[in-house]
This record gives structure tokens, C-alpha cells and sequence, in this order.
């Protein structure tokens, strides 16, 4: 199998593949670039090409879909203090306010 031949792979790591790829290059990524990274997260969320046989194939870890959730802390990060805080004390009060209920 020549190297960058895609027939080892399932239709659906093709279809997850060109939707990763669609997404960098909406971001402003090169089409190469794009294509290389969509594939490598294509590999390391199912371990390369499934297409071996009936149920010979590999479960998907979706190890970098999971990355999201770890960068969600920084959205709060960004807000002033004056923000933060007025949101803290808002859910405070929320809390209090069930709580006597």
C-alpha cells in the first residue's frame, strides 16, 4: 500500500476527516496543512485504518474531542475581575435564594 493511500479506512473516519479538514480550513489554515492535521486527529481517535475485516476494527478513544473541555477555563480568564466577581456574587445569591426554599 503506498504511503497516503486511504483505502484502509472506514467511510466514516473519511467522512470524519473531510469534516475536521473543513474546519481548519474555515479557521484560515492551508489546505495541506489542513488535510495533515485532519488525518493525524482521524489516527490518534481510532488508531489508524479499520477497514480489516467484520468486527475486526478498532472503538474510536475521541481522545481529541475531549481536549475542548480542558480549554475552558480560559474563557473566564479573560473577563475583568469587576466581571468575575459580580458573576460570583449573582450565583451566591442564586444559591441562597433556593436554599431557603
Amino acid at each position: 500500500m503506498p504511503r497516503g493511500d486511504k483505502d484502509k479506512y472506514t467511510d466514516k473516519q473519511k467522512r470524519k476527516a473531510e469534516h475536521i479538514e473543513d474546519s481548519y480550513t474555515d479557521r484560515g489554515v492551508s489546505e495541506d496543512e489542513a488535510e495533515m492535521r485532519a488525518w493525524a486527529t482521524v489516527n490518534k481517535d481510532s488508531g489508524g485504518g479499520n477497514k480489516s475485516g467484520s468486527g475486526r476494527g478498532k472503538l474510536d478513544t475521541n481522545v481529541s474531542a475531549k481536549k475542548g473541555g480542558q480549554l475552558g477555563g480560559e474563557a473566564s480568564g479573560r473577563r475583568s475581575a469587576a466581571a468575575r466577581s459580580a458573576s460570583a456574587k449573582k450565583a451566591a445569591a442564586t444559591r441562597k435564594r433556593r436554599e431557603a426554599h
